[in-house]
């Protein structure tokens, strides 16, 4: 997610390997143990150099391999029944902005063409750990005004994390049971602000060396993990990464046919128009209906209703945040 301290998303190319190679890295996914890593520290803070690269993505089927293999299950098939019902799309456009704005600022926004805003809520690898106004009662506010809200939480990042900005928030060897603690930490933390059950909370992974196995196989482990713990607290779990890393990354453990994967995708991909369509990475009945957000601009500075932000554009129609009964 792009924030007032963040750099512009990657956008690598993956080599595809050959049928064999990436046949046998799929069995891999369940048998072998998560890449070693320097051990996550308690606090903010951003890792080490990002690890060699590799051609392979471990874990998953190659794009040639997924594209003749039929699709797996939808992404929210696991989903209950009871918390899809309880949730409430937004379909329309939304900025995000490291810190959450002043009431005053929300209201003059109301003159502009959005009326979603996504709010980092959460997470040891925020850009703007200390948000001054954010609050339940900021929350309750805004969703007065009728602002729909996408809650983010930022949290432990991958290994091979591309930003210098977050290598000190990398996740650790046991990125499992980080992820599961990280994402009751993403539930406790949205249920204190009013946020409530049935709500998407969407983590936020930057761009990363997805070509490197042994990386990958330890942050699609992480988010797996994250994504049981937010379902079993009675959220959905959204994703929000790179086009070209994370999000290839989850499209191809998707095709592979790999469980506990996002509800909702949150890609970002600038200067490629606004449709959350056609996107290149992601099969075109992936994450449909409603389930898609595309970050098409990042830095942006506007001005509305007298009042200026720097912000990230994004067209969405997806699942929100839920305040009342």
């Amino acid at each position: 997610m792009r924030s007032l301290t963040s750099i512009r998303p990657w956008y690598l190319g993956i080599v595809t390997p050959p049928l064999a190679v990436a046949t046998t890295l799929a069995a891999l996914l369940t048998l072998s143990p998560p890449a070693s890593a320097a051990p996550a520290p308690d606090g903010p803070a951003v890792a080490a150099a990002p690890e060699a690269a590799s051609d392979v993505v471990s874990g998953v089927a190659s794009d040639a391999d997924a594209a003749a293999a039929p699709d797996a299950a939808p992404a929210d098939a696991v989903d209950s029944p009871a918390v899809l019902a309880r949730a409430v799309q937004f379909k329309g456009a939304a900025f995000d902005t490291c810190q959450a704005p002043p009431l005053a600022t929300m209201k003059a926004w109301r003159s502009s063409s959005y009326r979603g805003v996504g709010v980092y809520f959460g997470g040891r690898g925020r850009g703007c750990p200390n948000q001054q106004h954010l609050s339940r009662s900021w929350l309750a506010s805004v969703d007065g005004m009728g602002w729909r809200v996408l809650p983010i939480f930022v949290g432990s990042q991958s290994p091979c994390v591309r930003s210098a900005a977050k290598r000190k928030v990398r996740m650790g060897s046991r990125s499992a049971a980080q992820g599961r603690t990280e994402g009751r930490q993403a539930a406790d933390a949205a249920g204190k602000l009013g946020i409530r059950q049935g709500s998407a909370l969407y983590l936020d992974m930057e761009a990363y060396d997805a070509g490197n196995a042994g990386c990958a196989r330890t942050t699609l482990e992480f988010v797996r993990a994250w994504n049981r713990e937010v379902r079993g607290q009675g959220f959905l779990p959204g994703f929000y990464s790179s086009a070209a890393s994370g999000v290839r990354h989850m499209e191809q453990a998707r095709r592979a046919g790999q469980s506990d994967l996002p509800s909702v995708m949150w890609f970002a991909r600038w200067g490629s128009g606004s449709s959350l369509h056609g996107e290149p990475t992601l099969h075109a009945d992936a994450w449909r209906p409603h389930r898609r957000i595309h970050q098409y601009a990042g830095n942006v500075t506007e001005t509305h209703g007298g009042r200026r932000l720097v912000v990230d554009r994004n067209t969405v129609d997806a699942p929100v945040a839920r305040f009342r009964p």
